[in-house]
């Protein structure tokens, strides 16, 4: 009859001995880098990357109101005042002074200006009231005209008839120094009147003249 032991084999306790060993050497010794780990490394990093780059325009425009941009405190130089005639109407340009580089030829915004006096002036945004479409200014008539929904204003921006029901938008102004200058941060809408704070300042940028024939010339 043969004796059953319970200790175990010495030759297979050398084995299963010997195993462990390697086993705790591959996990002390350098990890291998396998092509998917690294490859999906990569693509979490690059993920985060242009996350990063989605969300800064957006974290920008959530908290732009806590700390507005300067440059919505600004006047601007339409030029001279002398070189607006008493009594006429006359399209220019200005550059917005809240721009991007990326902007283009859209920072240029037009606007009408009106002399009524030796230092009054009355400067029109180029939009009409009722939907924002440019209005058109005819010297013939002595009217704005807009070609969308047919709203008419007179010389003075009053509303003549049409859609709108209310007069074309102005900008604030004043003459300095002998150039006439407008508050030009901000476009004038119904839900924006601009006021200039204490604190506007002005931004050198020169304006072009009108010369030549212009039917926007009045």
């Amino acid at each position: 009859m043969v004796e059953r032991s319970d200790s175990p084999h010495p030759a297979s306790t050398g084995a299963e001995i010997g195993r462990a060993a390697e086993v705790a050497s591959d996990l002390e010794g350098p990890r291998v880098v396998s092509r998917r780990w690294m490859l999906l490394k990569a693509g979490i990093a690059l993920n985060g990357l242009i996350g990063i780059g989605l969300a800064i325009p957006i974290i920008r425009y959530l908290f732009s109101p806590i700390r507005p941009d300067s440059a919505y405190n600004s006047w601007v130089s339409l030029g001279t005042a002398d070189s607006f005639p008493m009594g006429e109407t006359r399209l220019i340009s200005f550059t917005n002074p809240w721009r991007r580089p990326w902007d283009g030829q859209t920072v240029d915004i037009p606007c009408y200006v009106r002399r009524t006096g030796k230092r009054q002036f009355q400067v029109f945004a180029i939009n009409c009231a009722h939907l924002g479409c440019p209005v058109r200014w005819f010297p013939q008539s002595q009217l704005f005209m807009c070609p969308c929904h047919g709203g008419v204003y007179y010389a003075d921006g009053s509303r003549a008839s049409g859609p709108p029901t209310r007069g074309l938008f102005t900008y604030p102004n004043k003459v300095v120094a002998g150039n006439l200058q407008i508050y030009a941060g901000q476009m004038p809408t119904l839900s924006n009147v601009p006021k200039p704070p204490e604190s506007a300042k002005l931004v050198n940028i020169a304006a072009p003249t009108p010369e030549g024939d212009c039917p926007c010339r009045g």
